[in-house]
């Protein structure tokens, strides 16, 4: 078997699910299983690595063999989303694919004609999950892709290389993958988190984002004798929504539209909660978002009573773009080595956030390379196998490109 489809399978069959909205680190001690996994791996190549036994980070180093002084490293996450399970994860791999739907488990298919990404992948290998949980390619696939960077260099000690650092993060898919990181440790010049989407994808602009907490205080009475008494929380609630622009909602919006997405809420008529996300790429637009947030807020307490509404609005990360440009050369050389694989670079902006998002802000520009998945935190998650082969071979060119600087 191909030793990075033998690989990848291997990861995503181990639970790593993170957990949201919980104060512990990492929010699910099950994510350390893979994590010090990787860090005996890497030992048992002849690389020295080491995992924080608090916090779950592994941090690994493959010494240069070359004068070059740039310290370059490679950053992937092992949790996965909560959105669907990933719990028994039972990969289906599919060989030369025949542009026909693929059948999973429980009546589910993944079809090119409700996903027609699929069409483009005619021939390549298709890793799926069976429809009964999500694969786990974000961000597995960014794992396997490193480790086997690593072990090719490991074995191959003829391949010239500078220092070549690599890190392994829990708690990304909750927003708080870098809270314990230290970036003195990890001690790199530049790096990339291989996190992205589809084939060429190369990412180096995100959203500003920002959560909101809601919390609505109702009146509940026997409705026989509410009037002008009750004060229904679950309609306050659907009152504040109703306030917020129709169409900046996430399923209206592309490229570098902002929105405001409510993301679960919970209501009886005495009280009502709603966690939301307010994201936009522009700051100027991303600030007026929450003022508006925060001005509808207002309003209902003016309406129903002051206390009625409460709104935890706090700010998650921000857009890189401003901390790569002094760094452009690391965007600039993963397009030439992307050319250099044989695959176009697709510089695109990230509707949502990376690790690497909240590293460039403390001191370490980190773009974010392709991994090959698609449908991410879903059901009909896949990834082409040859595609997460040309990721590991950018990051292979990446390393060349970096030796001699």
């Amino acid at each position: 078997m191909n030793r990075l489809l033998e690989r990848f399978l291997r990861y995503v069959k181990i639970d790593t699910e993170s957990v949201p909205d919980v104060q512990r680190y990492p929010s699910s001690e099950k994510q350390k299983n893979l994590l010090a996994l990787l860090r005996d791996e890497l030992v048992q190549m002849g690389i020295s690595a080491t995992m924080d036994e608090k916090y779950g980070y592994v941090y690994a180093t493959i010494p240069k063999n070359v004068k070059g002084n740039y310290k370059l490293g490679f950053i992937a996450h092992v949790d996965t989303s909560s959105a669907v399970s990933g719990k028994d994860v039972k990969p289906i791999v599919t060989a030369d694919y025949d542009g026909q739907d693929i059948t999973l488990a429980e009546g589910r298919r993944l079809s090119p004609a409700e996903f027609g990404s699929l069409l483009k992948h005619v021939g390549k290998t298709i890793i799926s999950s069976d429809g009964t949980t999500l694969l786990g390619a974000d961000d597995k696939a960014g794992v396997a892709v490193i480790m086997e960077l690593a072990n090719i260099l490991a074995e191959n000690p003829s391949v010239a290389h500078g220092e070549v650092k690599i890190a392994f993060t829990p708690d990304e898919e909750v927003g708080r993958g870098t809270d314990f990181f230290d970036i003195g440790r990890f001690g790199v010049d530049g790096a990339y988190t291989v996190d992205g989407g589809g084939l060429g994808e190369l990412e180096y602009e995100n959203f500003n984002a920002a959560s909101a907490k809601v919390s609505v205080r109702g009146k509940s009475v026997h409705p026989g004798s509410a009037k002008g008494v009750m004060v229904n929380a679950n309609l306050v609630l659907m009152e504040l929504q109703s306030m917020l622009p129709v169409f900046e909602n996430p399923m209206y919006t592309e490229g570098y539209e902002g929105f405001f997405h409510l993301d679960s809420m919970h209501g009886e008529c005495d009280c009502a909660t709603a966690n939301y996300i307010i994201r936009d790429h522009d700051r100027e637009k991303f600030q007026r978002k929450k003022q508006l947030f925060a001005d509808v807020v207002d309003f209902l307490n003016k309406k129903y009573g002051e206390g009625t509404v409460t709104a935890e609005i706090t700010d998650s990360y921000y857009n890189m773009k401003e901390k790569i440009l002094p760094h452009i050369h690391l965007v600039e050389n993963a397009c030439r080595a992307m050319e250099k694989a044989g695959v176009t670079p697709v510089v695109c902006p990230i509707r949502g956030g990376t690790d690497g998002a909240r590293l460039s802000y403390e001191g370490l520009p980190c773009p974010n390379l392709f991994t090959g998945g698609y449908n991410f935190h879903g059901r009909y998650e896949y990834i082409p196998l040859e595609d997460m082969q040309k990721a590991l071979d950018v990051a292979l060119n990446l390393v060349d490109i970096y030796k001699d600087r």
